[in-house]
C-alpha cells in the first residue's frame, strides 16, 4: 500500500525537530571546543544519541518514498496462464504445466528442473531489490538477454567545428574508443518455505520470494558493486587504480587527497569536500551525488561552514534525499571507514558513471528432499556491473596526498 501523505508529512516534522535538537546539542559541543575547554561528557552522548535518531528516521522516510513510486500491478496485464503454471510449480512441484507452455510463454523450464519465473515475478524481484539497493537507485541500470555486455565509449579526442550553409565540412578527428565489457555473474540465494504456506491459496509466492531473497541480493550486489573483484561478479567502483586526480586518466579513478592522513583538516575539514565536488568536470555536476557510509555521515553531519551553518542537511520533502553542501547524500555501507588512505568518500554523477546489467530471466529450483519437512528455492539472478565513465566519478582520500 502506497504511504498516506499524512504520514510523510510527519515524519519531514520530526526530521526536522530532531535536527535542530542536534544543531542545538552539537552547537553547544562546538562552542566548548572552541573556548579551548573540556566538552561535558553528557553533552557528547546526547550529540551521538540524537544523531543515531536522524538515521533512523531519514532511512524511513526513504522507505515510505520507495512504496509510493511503486506502481501497482494490474492483473489485465499478468498472462494468467502462465502466472497459473507458475504458481503450481512453486506450491506443488508439477512442472508439466510449464513445459506445455514452452514455445509461447516467457515461462519455461531450464533444463535442470528449475523454472524461468514470469516476467510480473521478476519484476516484483527486481522492484525489491531497487528499494534496498541504494546503489541501484542513482546508477544506469540494463536489462540483457546475454551473459556478456559489451559497450564502446569514448575516451575523448573528439572535434567539432562550425561551417555556413554551403562551407566545406573539414573532417573532424576522430573520438578515442574503448571497449567495456561488463560479464554477469551468478547470484543466488536459497530462501526455504514450509508446505502449509504453499498450501495456503491466499498467501501470494511472488511477494513472499521477492521479499526473501531482498535481502540476500542486496547485500551481496551493492558490497560487488562497490568493491567487487569482477571475478564472477560485478567490478567495485573502489577496485579500479585510483590516482591522484593531477594524473588522472581513462581506466583510473582520479582522487582528491584531505591533507591529513586518516582525517579531515582539524582546522578546514569542508574544505577537502569542495575540492571533491569541484573534481569532475562542470557537466558531471548537476546530476551528481556524494556516497559514503553511516559512519562517516555521522561525522560531516557535525560540520558547520564559515557562516556557522550545518553543511548537512535533512530531506525537506517527501521522496527527497538528505543533503551535503547541495547535493544528495546516498548512504552505501561498504564503503569503507575514514581511516589512513581510505577513499571514504566518492562524488559524482553515478548515473553516467556506474552501469549495473541484468541479465533477462531470473530462474527458481524447487527442492523439497535437501531440508526436511522445508522446501527449499534456489533462486539464482544474473548481473554484472562496472564503471562505464571514469570521468564522472571522483573519490576523497584521507591521506596528506
Amino acid at each position: 500500500m502506497a504511504p498516506k501523505p499524512s504520514e510523510q508529512k510527519q515524519i519531514l516534522s520530526d526530521l526536522a525537530t530532531t535536527f535542530e535538537a542536534f544543531k542545538t546539542a552539537n552547537d553547544e559541543r562546538l562552542d566548548a571546543l572552541e573556548a579551548k575547554s573540556s566538552v561535558d561528557p553528557l553533552v557528547t552522548e546526547k550529540v551521538d544519541r540524537i544523531n543515531a535518531a536522524l538515521d533512523m528516521q531519514q532511512k524511513k522516510l526513504d522507505r515510505l518514498a520507495l512504496m509510493q513510486g511503486q506502481p501497482a500491478t494490474s492483473e489485465t496485464a499478468v498472462n494468467m496462464e502462465a502466472k497459473s503454471a507458475w504458481d503450481s510449480y512453486i506450491r506443488t512441484g508439477d512442472i508439466s504445466s510449464v513445459k506445455a507452455l514452452e514455445g509461447k510463454s516467457l515461462t519455461a523450464s531450464d533444463g535442470e528442473g528449475g523454472v524461468v519465473v514470469p516476467v510480473e515475478t521478476e519484476n516484483s524481484i527486481d522492484a525489491a531489490l531497487t528499494e534496498a539497493s541504494p546503489f541501484r537507485r542513482i546508477a544506469t541500470v540494463r536489462r540483457i538477454g546475454t551473459g556478456m555486455f559489451k559497450k564502446p565509449v569514448s575516451a575523448g579526442g573528439a572535434t567539432s567545428g562550425w561551417a555556413g550553409e554551403t562551407d566545406p565540412r573539414p573532417e573532424t578527428q576522430a573520438p578515442q574508443l574503448d571497449l567495456i565489457e561488463f560479464p554477469a555473474g551468478e547470484l543466488y540465494a536459497m530462501p526455504a518455505a514450509t508446505q502449509t504456506l504453499l498450501d495456503d491459496g491466499v498467501a501470494d509466492v511472488d511477494a513472499w520470494l521477492a521479499g526473501e531473497v531482498r535481502d540476500v541480493f542486496a547485500a551481496q550486489e551493492t558490497a560487488a558493486f562497490t568493491i567487487g573483484d569482477g571475478i564472477n561478479k560485478p567490478r567495485g567502483l573502489l577496485s579500479y587504480p585510483q590516482v591522484a586526480e593531477a594524473g588522472h586518466s581513462w581506466t583510473n579513478i582520479g582522487y582528491v587527497a584531505t591533507g591529513t592522513d586518516g582525517d579531515f583538516d582539524a582546522d578546514a575539514p569542508i574544505d577537502a569536500l569542495v575540492d571533491l565536488i569541484y573534481a569532475p568536470e562542470p557537466r558531471f555536476r548537476p546530476g551528481a551525488s556524494f556516497m559514503m557510509n553511516r559512519r562517516t555521515v555521522s561525522t560531516i553531519r557535525k560540520f558547520r561552514d564559515a557562516d556557522g551553518n550545518y553543511i548537512w542537511q535533512p530531506a525537506s520533502e517527501p521522496g527527497g534525499a538528505s543533503s551535503l553542501l547541495g547535493y544528495p547524500l546516498v548512504e552505501i555501507e561498504d564503503m569503507p571507514d575514514v581511516a589512513s588512505g581510505s577513499t571514504a568518500i566518492a562524488f559524482g554523477d553515478f548515473r553516467r558513471g556506474y552501469l549495473i546489467v541484468d541479465r533477462q530471466g531470473v530462474r527458481v529450483l524447487r527442492d523439497p528432499y535437501s531440508a526436511k519437512p522445508y522446501v527449499l528455492f534456489y533462486t539464482t539472478k544474473r548481473v554484472g556491473g562496472g564503471v562505464q565513465d571514469f570521468n564522472a566519478i571522483k573519490l576523497l582520500r584521507f591521506s596528506e596526498s
